[in-house]
């Protein structure tokens, strides 16, 4: 018997869905540092990469007014379709619908620009059709603080978990003594979570004596 949202996340149990990271929407991001928004982001794809864990890619208005996906993000999921949306609302996409029942998997976690309409709208709606669904607050960026704040606290309300990209992260790594996703995980913490990826430089080199990682 599943315990819902007491259930941990896996790499087997959940889907990432990223909406509209796109330069026309950063633009008016207010809530969060621009740059440290990029760098959750791309640490959040590069840990649902590292695990394997479904991801889709989804785009509104790129040639009328959005531009493309960033090119970092690319980067890191050069294979993902992109699923091309003119609604505000990526549950109004029966393709990106179609793919996630695919997927199997009941637990969506969910990132998007702005988080007052690309992040609320799908949350909602996909609460309402039987997910459990999670929002990393740190990968998504609204117009201004309130705009967003406002945004997280109806999610929360309406039954969505609040999680951070670094929280997604370590909840899939779970235990170091999985070797074959821990140099992955460092690896990723080195070059997105600041702080603590220093403290991992500095053991490394310092406790371990040890070569320094190469980055890339």
């Amino acid at each position: 018997m599943t315990q819902g949202k007491l259930e941990l996340l896996t790499p087997q149990n959940c889907a990432l869905v990223l909406i509209d990271h796109q330069p026309q929407m950063t633009f008016g991001v207010a809530n969060i540092d621009r740059q440290l928004l990029k760098n959750n982001v791309i640490g959040l794809a590069k840990a649902a990469q590292a695990f394997k864990v479904p991801t889709v890619l989804t785009s509104v208005e790129t040639e009328s007014f959005s531009g493309n996906i960033w090119p970092e993000l690319l980067a890191v999921l050069p294979n993902n379709k992109i699923f091309e949306r003119t609604s505000m609302n990526t549950w109004d996409d029966e393709a990106v619908k179609a793919e996630l029942k695919k997927f199997g998997r009941k637990k969506l976690v969910l990132a998007a620009l702005w988080t007052e309409v690309c992040l609320n709208f799908p949350a909602l709606e996909a609460m309402a059709d039987g997910y459990e669904v999670y929002f990393v607050e740190d990968a998504s960026g609204g117009t201004s603080v309130a705009a967003h704040n406002m945004s997280v606290q109806r999610m929360i309300q309406a039954g969505a978990v609040p999680i951070t990209w670094q929280q997604f992260l370590l909840e899939m790594q779970r235990d170091w003594a999985r070797k074959e996703t821990y140099a992955g995980t460092t690896g990723i913490v080195v070059e997105h979570s600041g702080a603590y990826g220093s403290g991992i430089d500095y053991a490394i080199t310092h406790v371990h004596k040890m070569p320094a990682r190469k980055l890339g």
